[in-house]
């Protein structure tokens, strides 16, 4: 991808860019950095580790405050025969309440990360293959992803969630893609 002129504000013509004066070695260095940036940015593998990481951070925020919000307590679930988390000690029920947002925020954090990590390097991969950046490859990305979560269930679960992964992909890109 290129864009007009220098990402610095320097004039784009030559090849110091300076209307024939040398250019300052840190200008150059900031100069290099931005454009291996913007090569990592374009490269599947990066945007498949950046968008997994992402998801897994936001997963694991989401997985904690939900945790916290939880009217079930961690050791008087459904079908749980365990005495009331209330009589227990204060310090038991505090580690016991800690556990178990640390459980269900590291659960999160898996499931956010891996669905981040198959959408991004599916929908990378079609743009490289369709070299269009277009609705359709969010679209089929996430008719991709859907299904692959879902195989294990079989078929019929299969085609649900490519449904529902591309329909969502589609109304997010059409909503970021509005003028």
């Amino acid at each position: 991808m290129s864009f007009g002129g220098s990402p610095f504000g320097l004039p784009s013509g030559g090849a110091g860019g300076n209307n024939g004066q040398q250019m300052d070695p840190e200008m150059a260095q900031q100069m290099a950095i931005t454009r291996a940036m913007q090569a990592g940015m374009e490269s599947c593998p990066v945007k498949l580790v950046i968008s997994g990481g992402a998801g897994f951070a936001l997963g694991g925020v989401f997985g904690l405050f939900m945790a916290s919000m939880s009217y079930d307590t961690p050791l008087h679930g459904p079908g749980s025969t365990a005495q009331s988390i209330t009589s227990l000690p204060l310090r038991q029920q505090l580690k016991a309440g800690f556990k178990d947002m640390g459980k269900r925020s590291w659960s999160s954090a898996k499931n956010f990360g891996t669905v981040g990590a198959i959408f991004s390097g599916t929908e990378c991969c079609i743009e490289g293959f369709r070299a269009k950046n277009d609705m359709y490859n969010g679209v089929a990305a996430g008719c991709i992803t859907g299904a692959a979560l879902a195989a294990g269930a079989g078929p019929q679960a299969a085609a649900v969630g490519c449904a529902g992964f591309a329909a969502f992909s589609a109304a997010i890109d059409y909503y970021l893609r509005m003028d």
